[in-house]
This record gives C-alpha cells, sequence and structure tokens, in this order.
C-alpha cells in the first residue's frame, strides 16, 4: 500500500487547495453561469445568461451535470420509487450473500474491452468508473450526506460535496464506505471509495480543463462457500447462520464495529486496489461573440470551428489474494491442492500511462453536438509479479463521428478505435449507433452494432501470477464478440422494447476453479426485454421489467430463460412536500445452472452440475422523500419464511453453488442533500 500514500497526500493538496480557494470567491461569481454548451467533451453549461444579474433566485440552488464525453447535461435524481438506482449494485447484479461480496450480472454480458485487460472483474460493480464521472455545474454549494444501515451492523456511508469556485470553475469530492460484516462466517467486506474531480473553462471559452484522481480499496474476506448445502437443513444446530462452517477463513470469529481495526483486516480473501489520475485540456479555435448584460457585465460566446484536445491517464492497480491462516481441507477440497503453506498469496501488480491527442472539426457552427474526431494515443504498461517486472506498450488509432440534430429527430455515433502495433496489436472495437424519433405518438426507435476484437484477459498469461493456479491452456486466440440491437421506446404509454442478439467466437471461460478453456465453436445468445409502466389507480403502479435469453445449443454459458423484476407500487405526491412510494418488490429467474466461483483467481466459472432452483425475492418498502430529506426502508427476503418445527427465515436462497443468500435482512437508508 505504500505505493498510494503519494497519491492520498497529492489528492488531499488538491481539495484543500479548492477549498481555499472557494472561501475567497465572491459569491455574486457562484451566480454567473456558463452560456451554451459545447459539443465533443467541450465546456459550458445548461444554464441562460440571464443568471448574470440579479433574478431574485440567488437564494434557491440550480445543479447540473455532464460526463467526461459529453457535453449533455443532466438534472440529479430526485425519484423515490426504485431503490436500485440509490444502491451500490443494479437490480440485475447478484451477490455472494453479502453485500461488497463479488457480484456479477445475471444477462448475458461479455467482456467488450479492446486493448489490455487485467481480467479482474468480480468487484468492478463497486468500482466507479471514470467514464461515469460526474462533473457538476452548480448556483450554490451542494452536499449530499447518505447512511444506509443494515442487519447484523451492516453500514455503508456516503459524502458528497461540490461548489463553483467562480462561474466557470467547479469542483466535486465524493467519498463512499461499505462496511459488512455479513450473515455467514468468513465473508464481511470493507469498501472504500475517494474521488475528486474539477473542471475549469476560460472566460472566454477557448480552453477548457477536466481533472480526475481516484482511489478505490477493495476488501473482501472469501470463505469458499458453504461446505455443505445440507447444512441449511440442519436444525436447530445451524439456526444461527454464523455457525455454518465454511471452505476458508477458519472458525474465527469477526468484528461487526466498523471503528474497530480488526473489522477491516482480511486474513483470507482478496484486496484489491485501484486508482486513477486523468487530465484532459482543450483548446478551441473559431468564431468568437459576446452579449452586453450592462455597462459592467459582458458574456463572450464561443462557437468552435477546431479543437486541439490532449488527455493523459495514469492508472495503477494491485491485486492481491492472501490467507494468513491456511485450512489446507478446504484448498483441497476446492482445487485439489496439497503440501500448502502456513501463508498462501499471490500479487499482480500494474500501471498503465495513456498520452492521448485529438483533434475535432464541427461542421455546424450552430450545433455544436455534432463533430467529427481523429485521435492517436501510446500506452505504456508496466508490471510487477515479484521475481519478474514486464513492460509493454500500444500505439492505437481512434475515430468518431456524433451527431444530434437540432430538431431532436436524429441522435447518432458511429466510432472505432484499432491497436495499430504493440501488445494489444490487432485488437479493434468499431460500434454504431442511430436513434430516430418516428413520431411524438409513435415513439423513438434506437438500432445499434458492435464488434470486439480482443487479447486475452492477462490472467491468462504465464507470466500472471495468478497463472500459478490457473492451470488451463495459455495458448488463447484473440475474442471476437458482436452486438446487434434493437429498441423501441413508447414514452406516452411507459413501454420499452427491446433485442439483443450476441455472436461469439473464441469465448474465452473458466470451467472450474482453476481452469480456464476457449469455445472454438461460434454461438449466439438472442435477448430480449421489455419494460411496461402500468397504472392500475390513482395511486397505483405496476412496473414490470423482464428479460428472455436463449444461447444456442451447447454454448459455453448458462443463463436463466427468464429474469424479471416486478414492483406493486402505491405512490404518489402528497400534502405538497412528500413525495411517497411504497409496496412490494419481487425478483425472479426461473431454473439453471448458476456459475460457481473461485474465490483466490476472483472469477466466476462454468458448471453444469448443480441447478439452482429458488423462490421469488420478495421485499416490502416504504420509501419516501420531503424537500431534499429522502429516507428508504426495507425489509428484504421474506421469500425465506417458513412454518414448522423450525419457524423463521430460514429458507435461503442461492446465489451460486454453496454460497447462500441472507435470510430476513431490514435496511434503512437516509438520503440529505442540502445547500451551504
Amino acid at each position: 500500500m505504500a505505493r498510494f500514500s503519494c497519491m492520498a497526500r497529492i489528492m488531499l493538496f488538491f481539495f484543500l487547495l479548492i477549498c481555499s480557494s472557494a472561501a475567497l470567491a465572491q459569491r455574486g461569481n457562484l451566480l454567473q453561469r456558463i452560456p451554451g454548451a459545447s459539443g465533443g467533451g467541450g465546456g459550458g453549461g445548461p444554464f441562460k445568461d440571464s443568471l448574470l444579474h440579479r433574478t431574485g433566485l440567488e437564494d434557491s440552488i440550480t445543479i447540473a451535470f455532464r460526463y467526461l464525453d459529453t457535453a449533455r447535461f443532466s438534472f440529479i435524481d430526485s425519484t423515490v420509487n426504485d431503490y436500485s438506482r440509490r444502491w451500490h449494485l443494479p437490480w440485475q447484479h447478484i451477490f455472494l450473500g453479502n453485500t461488497g461480496s463479488a457480484s456479477r450480472s445475471l444477462l448475458f454480458s461479455p467482456n467488450m474491452k479492446s486493448g489490455w485487460d487485467h481480467g479482474m472483474h468480480a468487484y468492478d460493480a463497486y468500482i466507479p468508473k471514470i467514464e461515469e464521472t460526474k462533473f457538476y455545474n452548480t448556483t450554490r454549494p451542494y452536499t449530499e450526506l447518505s447512511y444506509v444501515l443494515g442487519a447484523k451492523a451492516e453500514q455503508s456511508i456516503g459524502v458528497l460535496h461540490t461548489q463553483n469556485i467562480r462561474y466557470n470553475w467547479n469542483f466535486a469530492f465524493n467519498f463512499r464506505l461499505i462496511n459488512a460484516p455479513g450473515v455467514f462466517r468468513n465473508q464481511k467486506t470493507n469498501h472504500t471509495n475517494l474521488h475528486f474531480n474539477t473542471w475549469y473553462t476560460s472566460p472566454k471559452k477557448r480552453y477548457t480543463v477536466f481533472f480526475i484522481a481516484a482511489n478505490n480499496k477493495i476488501g473482501a474476506t472469501e470463505n469458499g462457500g458453504i461446505k455443505s448445502k445440507d447444512f441449511l437443513d440442519s436444525l436447530p444446530f445451524f439456526q444461527e447462520r454464523f455457525s455454518i462452517p465454511t471452505n476458508l477463513g477458519g472458525s474465527s470469529a469477526t468484528s461487526n464495529n466498523i471503528f474497530k481495526q480488526e473489522s477491516n483486516v482480511i486474513n483470507t480473501g482478496n484486496r484489491y486496489t485501484v486508482a486513477n489520475f486523468l487530465l484532459r485540456q482543450h483548446y478551441d479555435l473559431g468564431k468568437k461573440d459576446s452579449i452586453v448584460v450592462n455597462d459592467s457585465t459582458t458574456v463572450y460566446l464561443f462557437h468552435p470551428r477546431f479543437r486541439f484536445q490532449h488527455t493523459a491517464q495514469l492508472s495503477r492497480y494491485t491485486f492481491q489474494y492472501y490467507d494468513k491462516n491456511v485450512d489446507a481441507e478446504g484448498y483441497f477440497n476446492l482445487y485439489g491442492l496439497t503440501n500448502m503453506p502456513a501463508e498462501f498469496g499471490l500479487k499482480d501488480y500494474w500501471q498503465t500511462f495513456t498520452n492521448e491527442a485529438a483533434i475535432y472539426t464541427f461542421p455546424d457552427i450552430k450545433n455544436p453536438l455534432q463533430f467529427l474526431k481523429a485521435a492517436a494515443g501510446y500506452q505504456q504498461l508496466s508490471a510487477d509479479f515479484g521475481s519478474i517486472e514486464p513492460s509493454f506498450s500500444n500505439i492505437y488509432l481512434n475515430g468518431e463521428y456524433r451527431n444530434k440534430t437540432r430538431n431532436r429527430k436524429w441522435d447518432m455515433e458511429l466510432s472505432g478505435n484499432f491497436y495499430l502495433a504493440g501488445f494489444n496489436s490487432g485488437d479493434y472495437d468499431v460500434q454504431a449507433y442511430l436513434k430516430r424519433l418516428i413520431g411524438q405518438k409513435l415513439g423513438y426507435l434506437t438500432l445499434g452494432f458492435r464488434n470486439v476484437n480482443r487479447t486475452p484477459s492477462f490472467i491468462h498469461d504465464d507470466r500472471s501470477n495468478f497463472k500459478k493456479l490457473n492451470l488451463g491452456n495459455t495458448n488463447f486466440k484473440k475474442e471476437n464478440t458482436t452486438i446487434a440491437s434493437a429498441v423501441y421506446e413508447l414514452p406516452q404509454q411507459r413501454l420499452k422494447l427491446g433485442a439483443n442478439y450476441f455472436l461469439a467466437a473464441n469465448y474465452i471461460y473458466f470451467k472450474n476453479y482453476s481452469q480456464a478453456e476457449q469455445e472454438a465453436t461460434l454461438f449466439n445468445v438472442l435477448q430480449l426485454q421489455l419494460e411496461k409502466q402500468f397504472r392500475i389507480g390513482r395511486h397505483w403502479n405496476w412496473y414490470v421489467e423482464a428479460y428472455l435469453q436463449q444461447p444456442t445449443a451447447n454454448a459455453p454459458v448458462n443463463l436463466p430463460l427468464l429474469f424479471t423484476r416486478n414492483r406493486f407500487a402505491f405512490e404518489g405526491k402528497f400534502f405538497k412536500t412528500l413525495n411517497l412510494s411504497t409496496g412490494l418488490e419481487l425478483r425472479y429467474h426461473t431454473p439453471y445452472k448458476a456459475d460457481g466461483y473461485s474465490p483466490v483467481l476472483g472469477q466466476f466459472f462454468l458448471q453444469n452440475s448443480v441447478t439452482i432452483n429458488n423462490l421469488p425475492d420478495a421485499a416490502a418498502y416504504l420509501q419516501f422523500r420531503i424537500r431534499s430529506l429522502s429516507l428508504y426502508l426495507r425489509a428484504e427476503n421474506l421469500n425465506t419464511f417458513q412454518l414448522g418445527s423450525f419457524t423463521g427465515f430460514l429458507n435461503n436462497n442461492m446465489a451460486a453453488p454453496l454460497y447462500p443468500t441472507p435470510g430476513y435482512f431490514l435496511r434503512f437508508g437516509i438520503y440529505w442533500g442540502f445547500v451551504n
């Protein structure tokens, strides 16, 4: 962890610098806005120039955000009818029995990243993506605090603060902590995310700079699953689920107090660290303009014709599995390993540095959301595997055309990325996207196509320390995956229909705890999607989300045929300020052979011997918002209740073979946003 002490100091320095500058900034500057949003990653804001003078709204707040690769602004979602938008995992994911444990989507989602890839993705859902960083623009300093308390001392804490230092300079700071001891033995998790970003646009709109610094630490105890599913029915001996023996981790107890040092110690499990620094800056050439508001105030406008952009990104990855007290029997049962040492560990360290130069041109000076981009980049990769420290490099080309017409009837994107030389030579990613407004009463139709050719992830390379346990083949060809998609949306009827057709060649998968395999036969997966809101009363709504998935015969993937979520909700706005949603949520998938999990490698693997046949996950919820305060109360896993000799919430569902989900779980969350 010593490698990251320097990064923590840098982030602290930037945070203190920004805060001190904000304290000196004149309050009047906070009311000035950047007029107009420029395209293709340019600077800009969504607010009108009239805010440059007194409007009577100076004590209210208007807050919007944009992402790094788009100039479109969005506003913070204040709805309360879908808690999954607030939670760490999307509703399509399953996790291995404890908040913060390894997770995966129940929808077919192959790796679609060309170029270098480390291959460790079981905890991706808990690591915010750089491309999803929100760059805010706000008229007043804004802070949001969140606290979620669950059973067994599970806690999640979040802090978000953003403010404009001046009208053309904003910063945001985001912190998140997940600490969950777990219901079963040896499954505690402790994750932290620290994220800082800022962006600045010069007063005359020619120069814009973005900066991101993020550090993510993942800590997850791995128990290898319970030793036998039969223990769940061995009552009253194992009525307390924590007493069920597990394959890894031994019989030691765990702390439920996040402020005790031992609660953060991972004696047997995975410790991942992912750090990212990104600096993007661009300078525009074009046509300048201005608006005189009064004798002392002039608003400068700028319409870009050409843009020169530079992006530098430094990323560091540490992936470590470590067992301080080896249980030899568990490793033999799972991996067939004998003569295990008293302590066991595997560790890979990576550092990547990417430099990219790009040129944009804007064909229509009145439409900054239409542009053509050409770029070239150089990537330097270095690794530390203990005994060896290899280094690699890549040279790639990138091109993109994007256009959202001013009448909002067409939205299109064409892009391609090709690795010209280096370690990932021959990798490419091409995609096309087209969205068309058919009519105000007929809705939208979206068509998409994507093809990715990629080098196998480095976990399959003999030089990786994890390959010491990954005993499968290493002579893998490049994977090639194609997705053709179509989506029809009818907003007036709250209806969405979609279809994805996947075509996979040379697909790589794990076939057991320690062996990878490549499927030489071409196979396909058809995925159909339905989303619909039914109004069944004045305040009663029924939300349906459903997926049908069908792979070809003998495909190396096992998927539930039907996967659906239904929410029956009483909701509406009452007493002017109360936004309420309460009801029942059901999530169900048809029986299927769920993937197993290899804790040492951090990989889900294909298995064909155990069928998972679960009852629908059932949760009752009460969620409401009063002004800027949102409260969530959820009673989850009601489906585990059983009557008989031993009455209680003891009929656990299974997330994967040997990995049961918790019984009854009560979770309370509070989210409070306020203006400073």
